[in-house]
């Protein structure tokens, strides 16, 4: 005979007046987690009580009920309730919903606490997102959905985003196949066609962090803090129809541009237009570019201007501005901390005078119809027009003579002003990308490990940088400039063979470079080269060759020498070359002769590339060499355990590790370095010459050696924010 299964009896549920509950001292949770009490009172008093509280009769020491209940599980919710009656929002003899156990069960009171709290499992985050998507699909609002839960509209806004991820990633996220991290990554770009290409791509890889990630699917995008977009503004972007990405889990700079081709375009017209609001200062001609080389004014004649004076109103307001800084400056000198709104008002002072005492220059309006100028932006995005260059073949006949032999003149400092009348012609537009010229000669990624010679373009670019840094050198050298100019005339005097190699062209004629890279033009030596110049050509009286005799007879015999080593700079020819083995260009003899020869002027000048500010960065040199030469550089500078860290990774992903790690080691490449250094032993090797690191050094890898995707993490701020609930 089959034997009848016990039935289990459920404790019977009561509603007890509020003043007859008590809290219990067997309730195990002791420390304050999760919801506030002020935010379950608050939504208590929004929704109601959801869950009954489990209570126990209170006993008397003979046993008897004396009509109060404890409350082992569910004290939050009393200590809620309690906050309401205490704010007169709940009377005191509500009845309360509650499960009475019975004050004989075998069960503890501890044992029910600790259950309610164990067994109760929390809710999957994904379920969460999705609820929030479901309360604003029947029309709650963001900040109707944050005051019911007591969030903040922002993370509601980051709930949803989460849950418009591509329905095939979010099933991969709800079984524990991704991270929270990586679902938030992947919210950068709403295209779930593209969202499922890249998880396709990484999801097999050992590279899935949340930064490669959001790298992946930005890629083909524009950060708003390009200079391109500071210069159109992202609402003129959108206003034209293009689209953006937005990070909502991590600073995002602005967001990215979706439409690099509309911003170009966008860019051009502006630019164009500019132009054209110059061209009526009356210039001959006005070049319009993205980006203006370094030498882009070599062979032009600059004109001759003065400041414009200041009218009564502007010198006023300079003078009410600086005495408010001063003011400022004197209540606050010898203090060691300056209040926040002090120290941003003088900064906004700085900026306003700069304003009114950087003038506009007045030109000889015989000249201006003569001269052109050249529209471009600078590094940060800003407009910058450079006025005043005179071309070769819109010299007067009459002056010709006089600037005939005038080409280290053409060098010419940057103009930037507003004065002028009459007609223009558009020379045409120069648009780069992004700053970097397009369909340059890039390598292509080698796997076969073979260490092969550099690619001559990169070499007669890296030389380039060299030779503009021998300039400034020699221009800071009076002697070796008087020794290498005396070097070159023996050599002239008294060799029968030919003397051609040399790598001083000592007529001076001005050496252009040909090859170079975009940031030659704001390199720290162009800079100093550009100042120097500038500097010696106000003083000169250029244009009277009987004043500028006269001039240089008085001279002192030190601003003599210096002017020389100045004058002489131009002429350094450190640069690689196209060897022409049929006698046009300089041949291979010659170009071996000129690098050693460059390089007893970079041993006597004391020449170092590494403080010359020539780096390794993606763009300047790692990505435009095979892999194995990104190993080689990381090798020398890291050691060989940091370059097997790299060694896997494809090579754009290479070329950007090795640039982080290469930032401040000094390494160059060996066309860049000192012959008389690299031939040192190992012990004596020169800081930034590219040494072989000790063994020792080589088998030990810091942690600021490895690579970002080993050592970065998602900020705490996001992901706490998310991993509570």
């Amino acid at each position: 005979m089959t034997k009848a299964v016990r039935k289990i009896t459920l404790s019977p549920s009561r509603d007890i007046p509020f003043d007859k509950l008590v809290l219990s001292q067997s309730n195990v949770r002791r420390i304050k987690a999760g919801v506030s009490v002020e935010e379950l009172a608050e939504d208590i008093a929004r929704r109601g009580l959801l869950q009954s509280l489990s209570v126990r009769p209170v006993l008397a020491d003979d046993g008897t009920e004396i009509g109060k209940f404890e409350i082992p599980a569910g004290g939050r919710r009393f200590q809620a309730l309690s906050l309401l009656v205490k704010q007169k929002r709940l009377a005191k003899t509500t009845p309360i919903p509650c499960i009475v156990r019975d004050a004989a069960s075998d069960i503890l009171a501890e044992d029910d606490s600790l259950a309610e709290n164990m067994q109760r499992v929390a809710l999957h985050p994904l379920d969460q997102f999705r609820a929030f998507v479901a309360l604003r699909d029947k029309g709650q609002s963001d900040a109707e959905i944050a005051a019911a839960f007591f969030v903040t509209p922002q993370i509601v806004k980051q709930r949803l985003k989460l849950a418009s991820v591509a329905p095939a990633l979010l099933e991969v996220y709800a079984e524990d196949g991704m991270t929270l991290e990586q679902l938030m990554a992947f919210t950068v770009n709403p295209d779930h066609a593209r969202q499922v290409q890249v998880w396709d791509v990484i999801h097999a890889s050992w590279n899935k962090e949340p930064f490669q990630i959001r790298r992946m699917l930005t890629e083909t995008s524009v950060r708003a803090s390009d200079r391109r977009a500071v210069f159109v503004g992202v609402e003129a972007y959108e206003g034209a129809g293009g689209t953006m990405l937005h990070d909502l889990f991590q600073g995002d700079d602005g967001g990215w541009l979706e439409d690099p081709a509309l911003l170009d375009r966008l860019v051009t017209e502006k630019l164009q237009a500019e132009a054209e609001t110059v061209a009526v200062e009356g210039w001959k001609w006005i070049e319009v570019a993205l980006d203006l080389r370094y030498g882009y004014s070599h062979g032009l004649r600059s004109l001759a201007s003065d400041p414009a004076p200041m009218t009564d109103d502007e010198g006023a307001a300079l003078a009410k501005l600086l005495a408010e800084y001063r003011t400022l400056e004197e209540e606050y000198t010898g203090q060691d901390d300056i209040p926040d709104e002090i120290d941003t008002r003088l900064g906004v002072l700085e900026t306003e005078m700069e304003k009114l005492e950087t003038r506009p220059l007045i030109f000889d309006q015989t000249e201006v119809g003569r001269a052109g100028a050249f529209v471009t932006l600078d590094r940060s995005g800003a407009l910058a027009v450079y006025r005043g260059y005179v071309r070769p073949e819109d010299e007067p006949v009459e002056e010709t003579a006089v600037h005939d032999g005038t080409d280290a003149a053409g060098q010419g400092d940057d103009r930037d002003l507003t004065d002028g009348h009459g007609s223009v012609a558009h020379v045409g537009t120069v648009i780069m990308s992004g700053g970097h010229p397009i369909g340059a000669d890039l390598p292509e990624d080698e796997d076969d490990g073979a260490l092969k010679p550099l690619p001559e373009r990169l070499v007669m670019e890296l030389t380039a940088h060299r030779t503009l840094a021998l300039r400034e050198a020699i221009g800071r050298s009076p002697d070796v400039a008087l020794t290498l100019l005396l070097l070159k005339l023996v050599t002239d005097t008294f060799r029968t063979s030919s003397a051609s190699g040399s790598c001083l062209e000592a007529s001076v004629r001005h050496v252009y470079m040909s090859a170079q890279a975009p940031d030659l033009k704001d390199s720290v030596v162009a800079k100093l080269v550009d100042e120097r110049h500038a500097e010696w050509e106000a003083d000169l009286p250029l244009g009277d060759d009987a004043a500028l005799w006269d001039y240089l007879t008085v001279l002192d015999q030190g601003s003599r020498l210096a002017l020389l080593a100045h004058c002489l700079s131009f002429g350094v020819n450190a640069l690689h070359e196209k060897v022409n083995p049929y006698g046009a260009g300089i041949s291979a003899g010659g170009l071996t002769r000129r690098m050693a020869h460059s390089d007893l002027v970079a041993r006597a000048t004391g020449l170092d590339m590494v403080e010359a500010g020539w780096e390794p960065t993606v763009d300047t040199y790692l990505n435009r060499v095979p892999k194995a030469r990104i190993l080689e550089a990381v090798r020398e500078a890291k050691g060989e355990g940091t370059a097997q860290l790299l060694d896997h990774l494809k090579k754009g992903e290479m070329a950007g590790e090795a640039e982080r790690l290469l930032k401040g080691s000094g390494w160059l490449p060996e066309v860049l370095r000192r012959n008389d250094l690299v031939a040192l032993d190992d012990e004596d090797h020169a800081e930034g010459q590219g040494a072989d690191v000790d063994a020792e050094v080589a088998d030990s890898v810091s942690e600021a050696d490895l690579p970002a995707f080993l050592t970065d993490d998602l900020p705490a701020e996001g992901a706490s924010m998310l991993a509570a609930e």
